[in-house]
């Protein structure tokens, strides 16, 4: 006889010992992400119902699509304080960035144009969904000489890594912080990123958690994510290695 007492009890979903999502496109308007402040608010209440208590937000620059600077993200992030603050919400939320590697981003450094960071020196970079990165080393360097730490967003994403994992080392020994999707770990983007990501939490090489929100099936996604996340989200939290709680 079937017994509502044998079925597996779905873990809950708290947040709360990541302290920061890092990793975020809650900013209106302003690239793929939340289309406006309404949503923006209905994503950042359903986050602080996961546990979150603080948000540095990272709109894309990515100069062929979003031409974000220093003045396009300040708009956005002022119309969603304003919105906040009309809907008598006092939760911190900060504006970074998440650069593309691109001709663009090259410039900036060249022309000494401060990137909008994580934290302290921290910069949020991605690479190209499509194509192995070229020159990473040297742009990463570049960074690097210019005073900045690259944090790489979802490293598990970069699906041309699978045929050859030792990419993975060369961007560690090349000094970057990892930032791994929890979207990853529920599946969301498909098997072989659920493969990568485990690769790279059992090679110990995640440093930060970001849920790379930007609408609300990604909010759903992590509502009914359960032990897919939990556990995994718990044994980094143990282990001292996760840098979200300092930030």
């Amino acid at each position: 006889m079937f017994s509502i007492f044998n079925k597996k009890k779905r873990a809950r979903i708290d947040l709360s010992g990541l302290g920061t999502d890092m990793h975020s496109h809650l900013l209106p308007g302003i690239d793929d992400g939340s289309p406006d402040a309404e949503t923006s608010l209905q994503l950042i209440a359903g986050l602080q119902e996961l546990g979150y208590r603080k948000f540095i937000t990272t709109p894309h620059i990515l100069w062929d699509v979003y031409k974000n600077d220093a003045a396009t993200i300040g708009t956005a992030y002022q119309q969603l304080q304003q919105a906040l603050q009309a809907n008598n919400s006092a939760i911190p939320i900060r504006a970074a960035a998440e650069y593309f590697l691109d001709e663009h981003f090259d410039e900036l450094l060249q022309n000494n144009i401060p990137l909008l960071t994580l934290h302290e020196n921290w910069v949020l970079v991605e690479f190209s969904f499509v194509t192995t990165p070229l020159n990473f080393k040297e742009k990463l360097f570049n960074m690097q000489m210019k005073g900045y730490q690259p944090v790489l967003a979802h490293p598990e994403r970069y699906l041309y890594f699978m045929s050859d994992k030792r990419w993975y080392d060369e961007l560690k020994n090349a000094g970057c912080f990892f930032q791994l999707n929890i979207l990853s770990l529920t599946g969301y983007y498909g098997k072989a990123s659920l493969q990568l990501a485990h690769y790279l939490l059992n090679k110990r090489f995640i440093n930060l958690l970001g849920t790379d929100c930007h609408h609300m099936r990604h909010l759903n996604t992590l509502r009914s994510a359960g032990d897919n996340i939990m556990e995994p989200i718990q044994s980094l939290l143990d282990s001292g290695m996760l840098l979200n709680p300092s930030l």
